[in-house]
């Protein structure tokens, strides 16, 4: 077990949380996650957690690890054509996450999930979290709009919406 990090855990504050995703940015990304969900078939998730239970730390759960759980329970794998994405933020960690589900995860390679992640991390590290945020839910809107369009995809409707848009504070 990493010292450091388990400090960061234990010491991480939801008040915090709070004060970097306050309302008005919650709103901010629900907003984004609507209109892009407009532009594409898929599903957007936005989940942001400040850190992990203490047993979790001292078992080694790594970032990635936890978000694939997250994407299980938050039940992004539940869409029609399972092109759902859950976009992890992991404060602790200072960590950005990204999991597709298997319909999308075969046309988007990792390099381009990291490179969406790597974007929202330096605009985090810089303070900037609604810019962060934004820019995740754009670049990621974006690659489901080149992969699963509304126009001439198959049961594709712009307004039929399977999760929901709103952030979710773990």
């Amino acid at each position: 077990m990493q010292f450091g990090r388990w400090i960061r855990h234990v010491a991480a504050s939801h008040w915090r949380t709070r004060l970097l995703f306050p309302k008005s940015t919650l709103d901010a990304v629900e907003r984004a996650i609507a209109a892009a969900e407009r532009t594409h078939a898929g599903e957007i998730r936005f989940a942001i957690e400040t850190s992990l239970p203490p047993l979790q730390v001292v078992n080694e759960v790594s970032p990635r690890a936890r978000a694939l759980e997250v994407f299980t329970q938050l039940k992004v794998w539940d869409t029609e054509e399972n092109n759902g994405v859950l976009i992890y933020v992991q404060l602790a960690d200072r960590d950005v996450e990204i999991v597709a589900d298997r319909g999308l995860a075969k046309r988007v390679g990792q390099p381009e999930w990291e490179a969406v992640c790597k974007v929202m991390e330096e605009h985090f590290r810089a303070g900037r979290y609604e810019a962060g945020a934004l820019a995740g839910v754009d670049a990621v809107g974006t690659l489901l709009a080149r992969h699963f369009p509304t126009q001439g995809h198959p049961g594709a409707s712009p307004s039929r919406n399977q999760l929901p848009d709103r952030p979710t504070l773990l």
